[in-house]
């Protein structure tokens, strides 16, 4: 790890100039993804702001919205009681990332924000477009059990890891931020960017741009939500699977749904194709069968990851007969 400064402001403002100011600055909150960088020589910094004295750690609800501070502790959030009642998708996305421990340190902000677990991107001794920009991408014929069959390009085909960003997405969250250049709101699905010929560039935030906070409105929907994460062991485990979603059902007949997956994409993936198959219709065989093979439509699988195209249509069917109380 290389010799970097250290800042503690205690005011956004204050924040946000800290990092702005130097083209390696960064934000630090919990820590529990960037110390593992720049220790893996996959991220270096020389001037490291910590943010945890700004009082961005309250989760509040107001105005059919729930807002959650960037700094509130993943396992706080996770039990939250207005969270568990109608934000259960996030409840159970939270619950299932990490280990306890990690949960207690990270926070929520900082979640969002977690860079690929992909192996070759964390070895800085192997290429990766993600890491140096024109080095390569090895998994592309090498090691790619756990990476993308969607939304991957011949430049990158690294998962993103981040179960709460996935559910965050099939309840239309909103990231508030705090940059140079102002405020912002931007909407979940707008935040990460697909990998394309710049992978390095993984969301829209600006150079000193800080998370604030999350907001989520409180919709009958997203209290009929729910998140199923398939993996190789039941704690400390990334997804090779997950999907997330929010049912409006009247009866057994969708009136209006949101689908939102992890572990198959290159960032928290929601396919609108896959919805509109199941919108106006009853949960059946025959309408879930048709969504997910809307969901996989144009998958890219590789020598190793190809088991997660058929994986997924069945996640998806067995996870919307049980949140639709259909058998």
């Amino acid at each position: 790890m290389k010799a970097f400064e250290y800042a503690r402001p205690s005011t956004v403002a204050d924040a946000v100039r800290l990092v702005g100011e130097r083209p390696r600055a960064g934000f630090i909150a919990g820590g529990t993804d960037l110390l593992n960088l720049m220790k893996d020589g996959a991220r270096a910094h020389d001037r490291v702001v910590d943010i945890n004295a700004l009082p961005l750690g309250d989760v509040v609800q107001a105005g059919g919205v729930l807002r959650i501070g960037a700094l509130a502790r993943m396992a706080d959030v996770a039990v939250h009681p207005a969270v568990r009642r109608a934000l259960p998708v996030v409840s159970q996305a939270l619950l299932a990332s990490a280990s306890p421990q990690v949960r207690n340190m990270a926070a929520i902000g900082g979640n969002v924000l977690q860079r690929t677990r992909c192996g070759y991107f964390r070895d800085s001794g192997s290429p990766c477009n993600k890491r140096a920009p024109g080095s390569g991408c090895p998994a592309l014929e090498g090691v790619n059990r756990g990476h993308a069959v969607l939304g991957g390009s011949d430049h990158c085909i690294a998962v993103h890891p981040s179960d709460l960003a996935v559910a965050l997405l099939a309840v239309d969250a909103v990231v508030l931020t705090q940059g140079p250049a102002g405020p912002r709101r931007i909407p979940v699905g707008d935040f990460h960017l697909l990998p394309g010929a710049t992978p390095d560039r993984e969301t829209v935030l600006a150079h000193g741009e800080l998370i604030l906070g999350i907001e989520v409105p409180l919709t009958p929907m997203a209290a009929k939500s729910g998140y199923l994460k398939l993996r190789d062991r039941t704690t400390f485990e990334f997804a090779v699977v997950a999907v997330a979603s929010a049912l409006d059902l009247r009866g057994n007949v969708v009136r209006d749904v949101r689908l939102t997956f992890g572990g198959v994409a290159t960032k928290p993936w929601r396919s609108l194709e896959a919805e509109a198959e199941l919108r106006g219709k009853r949960i059946t065989d025959a309408a879930l069968t048709a969504a997910g093979q809307a969901l996989v439509r144009g998958a890219v699988p590789r020598a190793e990851n190809g088991f997660k195209v058929d994986l997924v249509q069945r996640a998806l069917a067995g996870h919307l007969r049980e949140l639709g109380g259909v058998r």
